[in-house]
């Protein structure tokens, strides 16, 4: 009995780094097309760097977006480095 405890706890592990395998796989295909839709917009003339910044601030809470651009405001003024 414990045997087939053992045998379907292994077969629950084979399956559960199958599965990880398989996103794995499916996130290296994922990256390319990334890779891939960022080289376009560079050969269409926009920079990919600034582009995925804008879509890691896109994806903050208003909120913190806001108080990340003020804390940024406060620092480059420190910095006397004023854009205004």
């Amino acid at each position: 009995m414990a045997e087939a405890g053992h045998n379907a706890s292994q077969e629950q592990l084979r399956l559960y780094a199958e599965r990880i395998e398989r996103l794995i796989e499916e996130r290296k295909g994922i990256n390319d097309d990334i890779k891939d839709v960022k080289a376009e917009a560079k050969a269409n003339g926009y920079d990919a760097r600034t582009l995925m910044e804008v879509i890691r601030i896109r994806a903050l809470e208003p909120h913190v977006r806001q108080e990340r651009k003020a804390l940024l405001d406060t620092y480059l003024a420190a910095f006397g480095i004023d854009d205004d």
